[in-house]
């Protein structure tokens, strides 16, 4: 049913008990468990397996790690070593690409080719535990009439620095609660920017980082179905016939949607610089949908006793439905509806 592999089953090894997402994040970048493989290079199963493997012990830690390794990617695939080069191997960041209305960060340009960044950028994932940022950001004069935008800009924050407000007081949530996503102002602050205009949306990886996001749901929802299977594993003969029906439809979910990903691994290596947004769309609709079946077989066969009694359980059964909704729905639906009518091949076929 898992993603899994030697290495994915061991990064969390020796790491803290402590329930704080951000100290763990930083333990997992010291012991250098944050170096996953890059995307397309031959090892994407390796990475997805990786970030399915912390998925399965924490959500609110993968939403920080995901978006630390995604970040270190973007930095790799925007081929600038002066930037590189100068990252503190310690650095933890954030990747927010988030646009929601009323909250947008403008940059305007500066010497010795940095920029300062104005405004406000929300859902911020534990932008008070990281020191580092990759957010999309606009240029402040707008484009003439008749111009075409460009899209957004990438820059590259040092969070310390004079200048960053991050307010986290409307951070309500049950589900994802200790991501404390949060709302972070830029008052001037000096930044550099990574790649091109559009470079963020328009480059092989975005579709890549998509995909990952899916495996860390298909990770969860493993660690969920673990669960059940222990439960009936302990009963032995006296196991309920219903329980048992429903670690064969969990199997049957998980490892179809394995096998997806596992392909999509695949097709990523063979074709690094394609366009992956048929497969990201896919494997996110798919594993969005796995997840909500497997939470709901699991949770009518256990009844309340582990959402009562086991606190690992009932935080996963509260954070997975949160997070699963980065994922589009429908309207992901309907863009891979019209990103097939591009394609001459489908991959229906056997």
């Amino acid at each position: 049913m898992a993603l899994s592999t030697p290495r994915a089953s061991a990064i969390l090894a020796g790491s803290t008990s402590s329930h704080d997402p951000g100290q763990r994040l930083r333990e997992l970048i010291q012991h250098g468990h944050s170096n996953l493989p890059l995307p397309g290079r031959g090892r994407t199963l390796e990475r997805w397996s990786a970030l399915a493997a912390v998925a399965a012990e924490d959500l609110s830690l993968v939403k920080l790690f995901e978006g630390h390794t995604d970040a270190i990617a973007i930095l790799a695939e925007a081929r600038q070593p002066d930037v590189i080069d100068e990252i503190d191997d310690s650095a933890a960041y954030g990747m927010w690409a988030a646009e929601a209305p009323g909250a947008r960060v403008l940059f305007r340009s500066t010497a010795q080719d940095t920029v300062a960044l104005v405004g406000s950028k929300a859902w911020c994932s534990g932008a008070a535990a990281l020191n580092r940022a990759l957010l999309t950001v606009w240029p402040e004069q707008a484009p003439a009439a008749g111009e075409a935008s460009e899209g957004p800009w990438l820059a590259d924050v040092d969070l310390r620095q004079p200048g960053v407000v991050i307010d986290d007081s409307r951070w309500r949530a049950v589900g994802m609660a200790e991501t404390v996503s949060a709302t972070v102002t830029f008052e001037s602050a000096s930044a550099r920017l990574i790649g091109p205009a559009g470079f963020y949306l328009s480059r092989p990886g975005f579709w890549h980082g998509g995909i990952g996001v899916a495996a860390c749901w298909h990770g969860a929802a493993c660690a969920i179905a673990q669960s059940l299977r222990t439960q009936l594993r302990a009963a032995g003969s006296e196991a309920a016939w219903h329980r048992a029906l429903a670690l064969g439809e969990v199997d049957r979910l998980l490892s179809a949607n394995a096998a997806l990903l596992r392909e999509a691994a695949a097709w990523v290596d063979r074709h690094p610089e394609d366009d992956a947004r048929a497969w990201a769309l896919r494997t996110r609709a798919a594993s969005d949908e796995c997840a909500q079946q497997v939470l709901r077989a699991t949770m009518r066969a256990m009844g309340a006793g582990p959402l009562c009694h086991d606190e690992g359980f009932a935080r996963k059964a509260a954070d997975l439905p949160v997070f699963i909704r980065q994922c589009h729905g429908d309207r992901d639906l309907v863009a891979l509806g019209h990103a097939l009518l591009q394609q001459k091949d489908m991959p229906w076929t056997l």
